[in-house]
């Protein structure tokens, strides 16, 4: 994999030339932001920036329009800053205008077929299962909260939205030992680009190191390429990067999400 060539094509793709992630949402071209607007429960926030070569003042201006776009609009936003966004005190800029950084990730892709010869078996006493419905969802967050120890009530939110209103565009899984589910994850998938999302990939902490995430990962490599998507991304976090080498995946860049809310 050509890793300039392949980054460059995800900017254009899934960034600079980002549909809406579900129906409920649009993607609106404002100068040289490109921002995505959603429902109550869905992403707010900047995709895409081409800010590099502007004045200063240019900058915190077109930085100071997003905030007043999205202020009249939802409580909170995020500005997706990649590692190699110009200019490179963008950062910096941000968090002077008031938004607030949380912990970086990095950008990983694997290409699809890489994947396919990847055991997808879960380890024995296992099986993989589709989220459907309301009861798979169900079972989707109890998964969720086992291994991430937090509160999953935003999970069945967008899940219940996502089944209802697009239901092809996002794939979830859960692994059960016998009845109890034990790790889950989902894939979104965007027509038209040649990336499938990888995310909320988490297993209990008694079952790890089994082989259920790799699993995970080699079960929606197979749905993505029948579906025709050349490519998987990751956001990783740092316990999740090492899995993702092993597996081959390559680190491409950071990204580290700029969250603007309202100032008490």
């Amino acid at each position: 994999m050509d890793h300039a060539a392949t980054l460059a094509l995800y900017d254009r793709d899934m960034r600079e030339g980002a549909r809406p992630d579900s129906p409920d949402a649009r993607v609106e071209r404002a100068g040289s932001v490109v921002r995505q607007i959603a429902a109550e429960g869905g992403w707010n926030g900047v995709l895409w920036s081409g800010l590099d070569g502007l004045d200063p003042a240019d900058v915190d201006a077109a930085i100071a329009e997003q905030i007043a776009c999205f202020s009249g609009l939802v409580n909170e936003f995020e500005w997706k800053l990649y590692g190699h966004d110009r200019p490179a005190d963008l950062g910096r800029r941000l968090a002077a205008a008031g938004f607030t950084p949380e912990p970086q990730e990095t950008l990983m892709i694997a290409e699809t077929e890489t994947q396919l010869a990847a055991a997808d078996t879960p380890p024995e006493g296992m099986r993989i299962v589709p989220v459907t419905d309301r009861a798979g969802i169900d079972l989707m967050v109890e998964a969720n909260e086992k291994a991430f120890g937090r509160d999953g009530s935003w999970l069945r939110e967008r899940m219940l939205a996502r089944l209802d209103i697009a239901p092809d565009e996002t794939l979830a899984v859960v692994a059960l030992a016998g009845d109890e589910p034990v790790s889950s994850a989902r894939m979104e998938l965007i027509p038209g680009t040649s990336f499938a999302g990888l995310w909320g990939g988490g297993t209990a902490p008694a079952w790890r190191g089994r082989g259920v995430y790799r699993a995970l990962v080699a079960h929606r490599a197979r749905i993505a390429a029948g579906r025709g998507y050349r490519y998987l991304q990751v956001d990783a976090s740092d316990q999740s990067r090492p899995i993702l080498e092993r597996l081959g995946f390559a680190a491409l860049t950071t990204t580290t999400p700029y969250v603007h809310r309202p100032r008490s």
